[in-house]
């Protein structure tokens, strides 16, 4: 019997950290190539998928700001960080035969088609990975609120947000070994709590439209496959 997938369509947040690999260089082309093995996999089930990618693994407009940049430019330098992380994903995924349609929020030349919802849409039902850069195209918002706008603009069924964590925690587990991880969790503990899973603005986002999320360790090879086949893995956050 196929092994059938519970869910449609959905959107997978990508933190640039997860580009890193094991390595913790910039862009670690082994850790692209098996994160492109487990998108090959889903599509394989016939899963219609959009990426949003982070730019955390070359730099973070919070940093930037530490050296005198100012907010704005700060943001903006952390919104092409993230196209720089998309062209290598888009190309690792083309060579390995899986169709890609890669989007930016805001114009970038040749080397980008804009964002359309109308093209965005068309390209999934199209079994095209879309892979979203450029966060929402504005500063003072986080690559996780274009996860979560981006994923409501398509209709997607869930959000995915892949860390190098297990899930979410009551406090931080590398600082804290007594951290109790959550198997399940509301929106309203998330932003009560403070817990750093997303920002508030992206974990509001999902709570005023019942988009579910799941927080769970990309580093687990498999774990994105067990998600959408409905094996408890990771953290679920929703109502």
């Amino acid at each position: 019997m196929s092994e059938r997938p519970k869910y449609k369509r959905i959107l997978i947040k990508l933190s640039g950290e997860v580009m890193t690999g094991q390595k913790g260089v910039v862009i670690d082309p082994g850790a692209l190539l098996v994160l492109a093995e487990e998108i090959k996999e889903l599509g394989e089930l016939g899963l219609e998928m959009a990426l949003v990618v982070g730019g955390g693994n070359i730099i973070r407009g919070a940093q930037a700001t530490d050296y005198g940049i100012g907010r704005v430019t700060a943001d903006q330098v952390g919104m092409l960080t993230t196209i720089i992380n998309g062209l290598a994903l888009r190309d690792v995924l083309e060579e390995m035969g899986i169709s890609t349609s890669l989007q930016s929020a805001f114009p970038i030349g040749e080397m980008v088609t804009p964002y359309v919802r109308a093209h965005a849409l068309r390209d999934l039902r199209e079994k095209k990975v879309v892979i979203f850069v450029g966060g929402i195209g504005s500063p003072f918002f986080t690559t996780d609120t274009a996860a979560s706008l981006r994923a409501l603009e398509i209709g997607a069924d869930m959000v995915l947000k892949a860390t190098k964590v297990d899930g979410v925690y009551d406090s931080d587990p590398l600082e804290n070994p007594a951290a109790v991880r959550f198997d399940h969790i509301t929106y309203q503990e998330v932003l009560q709590r403070r817990l750093r899973v997303m920002d508030s603005t992206a974990i509001s986002l999902c709570m005023d439209n019942n988009l579910p999320l799941v927080v769970f360790n990309i580093m687990a090879r498999g774990s994105m496959k067990r998600i959408i086949l409905g094996k408890k893995e990771g953290t679920l956050i929703d109502g």
